[in-house]
């Protein structure tokens, strides 16, 4: 097919805006006194209990420990979103050019941009798990209550879990089309 190459760059960019759609990560917590875990998903552009009421049972337990109230307003609700859409349209206009250095820019480009993304949420999990009230009701020397940036971690009796959601999923596939798109086009030129 002639024009395999940009095909799999169009759809590959077009499936970052899954993201709109789906939650891009869940963190879920585990513990006895929990039959139903408790869970955020987040979002590009907000932040959302996994169940009915549990952004506010969260942030009941985190006062105990001097946590902060987890917000559901954060100034990268309003960035993500456009850098997803613009950086999904720059990807489907490049892969209307055809031109596999600008595949690879754009590749190199949003793995820079994702990697910058996963550094914000580790701070946002830093600052949250160890920035802590020290008038709290509960304290414990040394621990530090941050979730772990992907995996699992037990904390005091809760085991917390952290990975990626749908919309990741979607984002991903989305990127192995477009390093695909540009492995195509390099082997077409070499033929």
């Amino acid at each position: 097919m002639k024009s395999l190459h940009k095909i799999l760059m169009i759809l590959g960019s077009a499936l970052l805006l899954s993201l709109f759609v789906f939650p891009l990560w869940n963190i879920t917590l585990e513990a006895p006194q929990y039959p139903t875990p408790l869970g955020m998903d987040i979002w590009i552009t907000k932040l959302t209990g996994t169940n009915k009421g549990d952004i506010q049972n969260i942030n009941l337990m985190n006062h105990y420990v001097g946590m902060k109230e987890i917000t559901t307003e954060m100034k990268e609700f309003e960035i993500f979103p456009i850098v997803i859409a613009g950086m999904s349209i720059l990807g489907i206009l490049i892969g209307f050019s055809g031109k596999k250095n600008l595949f690879l820019g754009w590749f190199i480009l949003i793995l820079i941009l994702g990697i910058a993304g996963m550094y914000d949420f580790y701070l946002w999990e830093y600052d949250y798990g160890h920035n802590l009230n020290p008038k709290a009701a509960i304290k414990i020397p040394g621990q530090a209550y941050q979730p772990p940036l992907i995996g699992s971690k037990k904390i005091l009796n809760f085991n917390a879990i952290s990975l990626p959601a749908t919309g990741a999923y979607f984002m991903l596939t989305g990127l192995a089309l477009t390093l695909t798109a540009y492995v195509v086009a390099l082997k077409k030129e070499r033929s």
